[in-house]
């Protein structure tokens, strides 16, 4: 008699949530690249809150030189909101920006024409034909389109930290957006039927089941 393998449902996987569907929340899963992006039904995702990141000069800079992102232009501790950089010191073909993060804390300081990477931004200002001014501004912008992936432990848009899980089967075509639910809060699941990435180590998960406690989802050893 051949043996029939059924496939995960909510039921495996949640165990509790809350009334009147206030753990679950309408979601939109990024496109697929290159092929179809499948979720199943207890992924563990995260949501793509820094993904867009933009370098802006100061309309009214005296100094012509251009900022360029690096690949990848944000670290580990990269915050959403705009992060402010100010010429404090000039010099010939040169000079230094003081780094301000969102929240209004001091960064090291920026070199004009050296490469700035850290747990923030990374980017380069370069020099141009006219010299930085004291008070001349760079702005970095990071902000997110909050589409959902499967947790990417690696990743630094927002997708490392995790969300919640998928509550209904869902792939989005390649190059096609797709609509989905997901359960974000106060929550209990079943540990046998929770969908991790391939490679997660124990340490990236530690850290996810964290993540989903500060949220109200706790995760249980399913008998």
């Amino acid at each position: 008699m051949p043996v029939l393998d059924e496939a995960n449902n909510l039921g495996d996987v949640l165990k509790y949530e809350a009334p009147n569907l206030y753990s679950r929340e309408a979601i939109t899963v990024l496109a697929g690249s290159g092929a179809d992006r499948v979720l199943p039904v207890g992924t563990v995702i995260g949501q793509r809150g820094k993904s867009i990141v933009t370098a802006t000069a100061g309309g009214g800079n005296a100094g012509d030189g251009a900022a360029t992102l690096a690949d990848p232009a944000l670290g580990a501790k990269a915050e959403v909101g705009t992060y402010t950089l100010i010429c404090v010191t000039t010099a010939v073909d040169g000079g230094v920006f003081e780094v301000l993060t969102p929240k209004g804390y001091k960064l090291p300081d920026l070199t004009v024409g050296q490469a700035y990477a850290g747990d923030h931004i990374n980017l380069t200002i370069a020099d141009g034909a006219a010299d930085f001014v004291v008070g001349d501004t760079f702005t970095v912008d990071v902000s997110g389109d909050d589409k959902v992936v499967a947790i990417n432990p690696s990743g630094v848009d927002g997708s490392e930290q995790a969300l919640g899980i998928i509550a209904i089967d869902v792939t989005a075509p390649d190059g096609t957006d797709a609509k989905g639910v997901a359960i974000i809060r106060d929550a209990i699941l079943a540990d046998g039927a929770i969908q991790w990435p391939a490679g997660i180590t124990a340490g990236q998960k530690a850290q996810a089941v964290a993540d989903l406690e500060v949220r109200g989802i706790l995760i249980r050893t399913s008998a």
